[in-house]
């Protein structure tokens, strides 16, 4: 998702280098692996689709159409989703349309609010989230000390305009709780405090509390990264969880925030404790009762199938790699360069280790 992928670029573009360089290994493994890969079915890493987490056949197509500049497909794409009141799909689907390309003048963004006029709600939506992704944009995906003061006046200036766009498209359609969690993203950015995030939680919560987008999204604002604490997020995780029911995805949340917190220094044998293997179990056991078709399920499986191959739980992991593999938006392999390259790494590791 646009906006995610640039924030979090910002946090670990300076040692992705030095990391990927330790987990590659020789030079020569990674090709052997890769052709057994190929073997068994998997596609090569040139085939990975590095722009979503699952195949969407309707996404897709609103993607290609508003890159020709044809908007009716994503317009159709969004009021379904707001008809249906699917709000995980429809934040899912308004990230994704709400690409910085949207932002800019004379997009097809522009030709839809043209010709629907300014009271449509997902035209709204839609506009708040390119905001929010070109302001992040603006602002570039270095460090702090690596950002000109240009790119963190663009940032900012942009990133300001957010707030009104999101309550005006919250007005035009008060039920739906997706332009609270594109807000998220501008709390993050303008460091909005913890009271005022709590605001925003709870006109979440109250429309759609099991919104597993929007508590991915809150998690980010509560690590130690942005505007919390390791002690913070993983509260903020344990609580979900353990409000939600089976199937909603919210297990996952804890193993996201030690992801967060602890993979960087993390040994092997980190990965293997009991009680992170017991998370692993609890978010595995989640994804089997989730409903069939639910927007997030693959993100989930991105996760686990990386969780279980530092685990050492090779056929476990190529199960979760099978049903995902083609499409690498997802964490952990979006917080690299090169996900795809990560991605297949990860999995052909998985295809060594397995019987």
């Amino acid at each position: 998702m646009e906006i995610a992928r640039v924030v979090v670029l910002a946090v670990v573009v300076a040692v992705g280098v030095a990391y990927y360089r330790r987990i590659m290994g020789g030079p020569s493994s990674p090709r052997r692996s890769s052709r057994r890969a190929e073997a068994l079915g998997f596609l090569p890493q040139s085939a990975q689709n590095t722009l979503q987490a699952a195949a969407d056949a309707d996404l897709e197509r609103a993607k290609a159409a508003a890159a020709r500049g044809r908007w009716e497909p994503a317009a159709r794409l969004l009021a379904r989703t707001r008809e249906q009141r699917d709000w995980a799909r429809r934040s899912l689907y308004s990230d994704a349309l709400g690409s910085h390309r949207a932002a800019r003048r004379g997009s097809w963004l522009d030709a839809w609010e043209a010709a629907v006029g300014p009271d449509d709600p997902d035209a709204a939506l839609v506009r708040a989230r390119a905001t929010v992704s070109l302001a992040w944009r603006l602002r570039g995906g270095g460090w702090a000390k690596d950002t000109s003061r240009e790119q963190f006046a663009g940032f900012h200036d942009t990133l300001a305009r957010a707030p009104q766009l999101h309550t005006r498209a919250a007005e035009l359609d008060p039920e739906d709780p997706s332009p609270y969690v594109s807000e998220i993203w501008t709390a993050l950015g303008l460091g909005y405090s913890g009271e005022r995030m709590r605001g925003i939680w709870k006109e979440i919560t109250v429309r759609d509390p099991y919104h597993y987008g929007a508590h991915c999204a809150a998690l980010q604002y509560w690590c130690a990264k942005w505007r919390g604490s390791e002690d913070l997020a993983v509260s903020f995780a344990r609580d979900a969880m353990a409000g939600a029911p089976r199937g909603s995805l919210l297990s996952a949340l804890p193993l996201i925030a030690w992801y967060e917190h602890r993979d960087d220094d993390a040994k092997d044998a980190d990965f293997r404790a009991p009680y992170l293997v017991a998370m692993v179990d609890a978010v595995l056991a989640d994804v089997a009762e989730a409903p069939q078709g639910h927007p997030d399920t693959a993100s989930v499986r991105h996760l686990l199938a990386y969780f279980l191959t530092r685990q050492g739980r090779h056929e476990a992991a190529l199960l979760q790699f099978r049903l995902v593999d083609g499409y690498v938006d997802a964490l952990p392999w979006r917080y690299w360069d090169d996900p795809a390259a990560v991605y297949c790494l990860w999995r052909d590791r998985a295809v060594k280790g397995a019987r």
